[in-house]
């Protein structure tokens, strides 16, 4: 018998809107998603000091749901370079019409900054990307996003961990209820179908997924294959780390030699 192709499992993502609140809820449970993230973790040997981890996983979902709220074509990455509660640097970078979300820790050779910062990146179909940095309060990812909105969107966002994976973003739109989203909570907005009226705009789905390979990898190392030369002929390989998901590829000086693909 034919084995069927593997099919991914993918976290959806519910757009509700707030009728009379003027608010639109983003939400959804990322158990697919950390679960293809620990797997790629084992596949790859890597491993995250727990805290890191927390924060890296939180800000994988968060991040995904402020994805959910922009228009698809559109590539988004974030790099949070942290001084508190740890210091790291934290990557998060996805897009709609990839349907893919993928992240990573870095916690050696960074800038260590004065205070915690976001650069945040996007890039739309056949423009030059936009950038906003700007500096981040709080000690944990539901305020640095909350702060994001402030800044950079310009307008509320509240986070909220739902538990057992769940998460939601609610961010204010034109005319919003501000004392309303000000006062909302965890217990409000898992209910809020019983409280509010509610209207489901879309869904789009989302996997941990980076699509990296030592392929894709290899046209840059040969641009770089003067530099390597030492570390080659000493190890006979060099370990190259994807800046994505950290995937780790040996390359060898026979892999560099061979001609680029037609």
């Amino acid at each position: 018998m034919e084995q069927e192709p593997f099919q991914p499992d993918f976290a959806v993502l519910e757009s509700v809107f707030v009728r009379r609140r003027n608010c639109l809820l983003l939400r959804g449970n990322f158990t697919p998603v950390y679960t293809d993230y620990y797997l790629h973790l084992m596949q790859h040997g890597l491993r995250n000091e727990p805290e890191i981890d927390l924060d890296l996983k939180k800000t994988l979902a968060l991040f995904t749901l402020h994805m959910a709220t922009r228009p698809w074509a559109e590539y988004h990455a974030w790099t949070l370079n942290l001084c508190t509660p740890f210091q790291a640097n934290l990557f998060v970078c996805g897009s709609s019409l990839t349907e893919s979300v993928v992240g990573r820790s870095f916690t050696e050779d960074i800038r260590v900054p004065e205070e915690n910062m976001l650069y945040a990146q996007t890039i739309r179909d056949g423009s030059q990307p936009q950038t906003s940095v700007i500096v981040l309060h709080g000690a944990t990812p539901e305020e640095w996003v909350e702060n994001y909105y402030r800044q950079s969107e310009q307008r509320l966002g509240r986070c909220f961990d739902l538990g057992g994976d769940r998460f939601a973003l609610l961010s204010a739109q034109p005319g919003a209820d501000r004392d309303w989203l000000l006062e909302a909570d965890a217990a409000l907005v898992a209910g809020i179908e019983e409280r509010e009226e509610t209207r489901l705009l879309e869904t789009r789905r989302f996997r941990f997924h980076c699509g990296c390979t030592v392929g894709k990898i290899l046209p840059a190392l040969k641009a770089m294959k003067a530099d390597l030369a030492d570390i080659l002929s000493e190890e006979g390989r060099v370990d190259v780390a994807c800046p994505r998901c950290a995937a780790v590829y040996q390359v060898t000086a026979d892999m560099l030699a061979q001609p680029d693909a037609p």
